[in-house]
């Protein structure tokens, strides 16, 4: 069965996290169509054993858009580098990606290497090795861009041959060879047409002189230009979702080592008669003021209830005013009145806790303030501060942060589609 977590998934391209229950990640993987994708994972008819373990291990799955499928393999490759996830086998070792540069030098160079370290223009980075080695020996060749390191007045062999630039010669051009160098700059920067012209005329040109193998050989590059062209076109660079990156990897892991102990901790600070199962936690989320949404999320038994999750758009409110945002979606969350958990959770102080706690008297409601960490009771109306240092505390605020989470990456799905349409 697909939980709702994943059917909230948008329809659209990007890369998506599996986490395990201390936040750590274990794998990535990129989609043309995220909700699909990932739906595949919690197909009943898949008997793959590593993704019936992925999906046993996993406590969350978090996202990134993408503005295309091209930029999300991008990312996956700089991801999986960065993080190894343990079920991601390929792309662990070695740097995926790879760049073309045009080098400052006296005679400046185009060629193709792996990391960044001298000085030169830079395009990519590429993800397709091969095609970028032959688009890069193709205007090499088309444009003699190779130098050598000979000293000859008439030339070295390969100049014979049309390979060498000709700086070996005693009168070289240098004037010529920068034009040229600038013309493959240009190219490279974005003039594709023109490349495409240049290389269907020479096709042209060769089919009619019976020269088909190196036609084909054209054709090849064409096709090698295009894969080239389309991931400059995306001006995808690996800072690119840095803030996207920094948001997925820097909140507090959802970590709770003793679950059971933390509900009767809990259970005694609350001075309830009853044992503690399930508790709900509730989160709003806006932009500037606007676009506000909310999400709960459960936690039973002390862990994600991932099937209980929820995520909500405010409809009765137009402006930011947290009180009655909160007040909508409890409302809407337990209209089945067997839905309620033992006790409820919201992130934020006083005034949001006032805001719901007599919407359902019998059920007791709590309230963390995140700055210091105050957690409002009614047993501790005055507030009483945690740590994560205690069961109770790491509970409570796994669980805040959580929801803080959950509802943050809706909105950001919510304004990506907006900017999409």
């Amino acid at each position: 069965m697909t939980p709702p977590t994943v059917k909230a998934l948008p329809t659209l391209s990007g890369i998506y996290v599996f986490k395990d229950r201390d936040g750590g990640i274990i794998y990535i993987g990129k989609a043309k169509n995220l909700r699909q994708r990932v739906s595949f994972y919690f197909n009943r008819q898949n008997e793959d054993w590593k993704v019936q373990e992925l999906i046993r291990e996993h406590a969350s799955i978090e996202h990134i858009l993408t503005k295309n499928e091209i930029e999300a393999l991008l990312l996956e490759a700089q991801l999986i580098k960065t993080y190894k996830p343990k079920y991601n086998v390929l792309l662990k070792n070695g740097n995926p990606f790879i760049y073309i540069i045009i080098t400052q030098e006296e005679f400046p160079q185009l060629k193709t290497v792996r990391v960044k370290k001298e000085k030169g223009v830079y395009f990519g980075p590429f993800l397709q090795k091969y095609k970028a080695r032959s688009v890069c020996g193709f205007l090499e060749r088309t444009l003699r861009l190779k130098v050598c390191s000979a000293k000859i007045d008439q030339g070295c062999l390969e100049y014979h041959m049309n390979r060498c630039a000709g700086n070996c010669l005693k009168g070289f051009n240098k004037e010529e060879y920068m034009l040229r160098l600038q013309l493959a700059q240009r190219l490279l920067e974005g003039n594709f047409k023109a490349c495409e012209t240049m290389l269907k005329d020479q096709i042209k040109k060769h089919n009619l002189a019976l020269e088909f193998e190196i036609s084909k050989n054209l054709s090849k590059y064409l096709g090698d230009l295009d894969t080239i062209f389309a991931t400059l076109k995306t001006g995808f660079t690996e800072t690119k979702y840095a803030k996207d990156i920094s948001v997925m990897t820097t909140h507090i892991a959802y970590k709770v080592e003793r679950p059971m102990e933390a509900l009767q901790q809990l259970q005694d600070l609350l001075e309830l008669p009853n044992a503690l199962k399930s508790i709900d936690c509730f989160d709003i989320s806006h932009f500037q003021s606007s676009s506000l949404v909310g999400s709960c999320v459960r936690f039973t038994h002390g862990i994600p209830d991932k099937n209980k999750f929820r995520r909500f758009k405010i409809t009765s409110i137009v402006e930011q005013n947290d009180y009655a945002a909160l007040q909508e979606i409890v409302k809407r969350r337990y209209r089945n009145p067997e839905d309620l958990p033992d006790i409820m959770l919201i992130d934020g102080g006083k005034g949001q806790l006032n805001a719901i706690r007599d919407l359902f008297p019998h059920v007791p409601c709590l309230s963390l303030a995140k700055r210091e960490e105050t957690l409002y009771t009614p047993v501790h109306p005055e507030g009483i501060r945690i740590t994560g240092h205690s069961a109770v505390g790491q509970l409570l605020i796994s669980l805040r942060d959580y929801a803080h989470h959950f509802a943050v990456s809706y909105h950001k799905t919510l304004r990506a589609k907006r900017f999409t349409h």
